[in-house]
């Protein structure tokens, strides 16, 4: 069976993209004038457009045209967190380990009406000054619960290692970033801060090849602990 026509038009546009034929914000070829290059009917055209469009290529604007995405979906991008304390001496301290059935976690953690977690506080201190702050939701089944200090659990990624040999680090997850201004009073004062200077807040997701959450985690950061890289590599 041969390609069907609107794919092998795809696939050349494709090349045309990726050779770098149009930067990224460009505007596209009309379907007008992609009917008129590849002889086709205004169909095809528009299913090979809208092709490109959905993998993330194209974008699509009512009454203004198409345009070459400038989010570059298909490109590998690096995200690495710089540590602004490098060389310094870095603690953790065990706020509070508490059993927890709040229906507004459990539905964002995907846990059945009978199962519970357990939040976990940390406090993370750079020269004993506080620096960032983790509230940690576990499914309370990776959980000991005869666990003999709150320090068994200064290592989350450690107890999960050991416990139950999963390896967090090469797990799925997903992290969103975003600034809090003025900082909440109770996050300001963990954190010995002034409210009215901003922090970082990230929420972080963790997911096990199951399918199942668990981490979900929900961390503050003084802004002026907070600086990060991206990169791309070359085509």
């Amino acid at each position: 069976m041969g390609i069907p026509k609107y794919q092998q038009i795809k696939e050349d546009l494709l090349k045309k993209i990726q050779a770098g034929e149009f930067e990224h914000g460009d505007r596209f070829y009309s379907e007008a004038e992609l009917v008129k290059l590849y002889n086709v009917s205004s169909i095809t055209v528009i299913r090979a457009i809208q092709d490109l469009a959905n993998d993330g290529y194209l974008v699509r604007y009512q009454g203004k045209g198409t345009y070459v995405s400038r989010s570059r979906k298909r490109k590998l991008v690096e995200f690495s967190d710089i540590e602004v304390f490098a060389g310094k001496s870095e603690t953790v301290e065990v706020l509070s380990i508490e059993e927890g059935n709040d229906e507004a976690i459990k539905k964002q953690m995907k846990l059945r009406k009978k199962d519970s977690y357990y939040k976990i506080t940390r406090l993370r201190k750079v020269d004993d000054v506080p620096f960032i702050v983790h509230f940690s939701y576990i499914p309370a089944k990776f959980i000991q619960k005869d666990y003999p200090s709150l320090d068994f659990y200064d290592s989350i990624y450690n107890r999960f290692r050991k416990d139950f040999g999963i390896y967090m680090y090469d797990e799925a997850s997903k992290e969103i970033n975003s600034i809090c201004f003025p900082t909440d009073s109770d996050i300001a004062e963990i954190l010995q801060m002034d409210e009215h200077e901003p922090t970082v807040y990230q929420e972080k997701t963790t997911t096990l090849k199951d399918g199942t959450i668990a981490e979900l985690v929900f961390s503050y950061k003084k802004w002026d602990y907070y600086k990060f890289e991206l990169s791309t590599s070359a085509e």
